[in-house]
Order: structure tokens, then C-alpha cells, then sequence
């Protein structure tokens, strides 16, 4: 079974917010590794970066949450894993063709779940509700 969390969840996992005590949880919890991404490491970094910019994080804060996510890949908890970008995009216009209007989802929640697809994951892990209502219309299992 492959897993794929989507950035916020990651994020969540390694610095404090409204989400980390059950991000934590489900993690630590889990006996599969989780999938990692060129977008993953994109939008986490990002996300680390704006917590600086909006004075929620130091870059000692920064500091220790990278170095707790490359101990976590190291382990083997989170697998880096190569996506075949072309295909991945032209899955995301169909979603994005079929689902949107509907939904309301945005570009980067649609390329998560395409992503997901993309990698054969079975299980889709976000705090997000509009990006887990079009993984769950994709035919994932959403969690938690």
C-alpha cells in the first residue's frame, strides 16, 4: 500500500500548528512509509520559508524541522520517490476538467492527487477538505 500526504500534512508534521498533534499521531503510527516528492520538497520548503516571512517560525525553527525530515527520509518513514511529470499533468487536466466546477479545487491540490495517482498510492492523507473530496472522486482512500 502506498501512502501520499499531501504538503500541509508534511508541514504540519514537522512544525507546531492546529493540525501537528494528530499529523504526529497518524505518522508515528503508520507501518508504511510515506510517499516524498520534487513537489513535496518544493511546497514544504516554501511553507518553512513563509513561516519566516510572517514571523510564525525562526530559521532555527526551520533549521531543526528539516533536520527532522531528513532523519525521517534516512529512516525510511518518508521514500523519495520520482514522478513522471508529463503524464502526472495531463492527469491533473482531466481531474481538474471533471472535478472543479464541482469542487472548487486549486492547480496545486490537483497535481497533489494526480501526483498520488501518478505513483499508484491507495491512500491520500490531508487536513485539506476540498483537496480530500477530489482524491476520495479519484477513487483514493481518504485519511485521517
Amino acid at each position: 500500500m502506498r501512502h501520499y500526504a499531501d504538503s500541509s500534512f508534511l508541514v504540519s508534521c514537522y512544525v507546531l500548528d492546529a493540525n501537528t498533534a494528530l499529523a504526529k499521531a497518524y505518522l508515528f503510527g503508520m507501518t508504511a512509509p510515506l510517499v516524498w516528492t520534487s513537489l513535496h520538497a518544493l511546497e514544504v520548503r516554501n511553507a518553512f520559508e513563509l513561516g519566516i516571512f510572517r514571523g510564525v517560525l525562526t530559521a532555527a525553527d526551520v533549521t531543526a524541522a528539516w533536520a527532522n525530515l531528513e532523519k525521517d527520509l534516512r529512516q525510511s518513514r518518508l521514500i523519495r520517490t520520482t514522478i513522471k511529470w508529463p503524464p502526472t499533468f495531463r492527469r491533473a487536466g482531466r481531474l481538474s476538467e471533471n472535478h472543479s466546477a464541482t469542487i472548487g479545487t486549486r492547480s496545486l491540490d490537483i497535481l497533489h492527487v494526480a501526483a498520488a495517482k501518478s505513483v499508484r498510492a491507495t491512500e491520500f492523507i490531508s487536513f485539506d477538505g476540498r483537496q480530500r473530496s477530489l482524491a476520495l472522486a479519484s477513487g483514493l482512500k481518504v485519511v485521517p
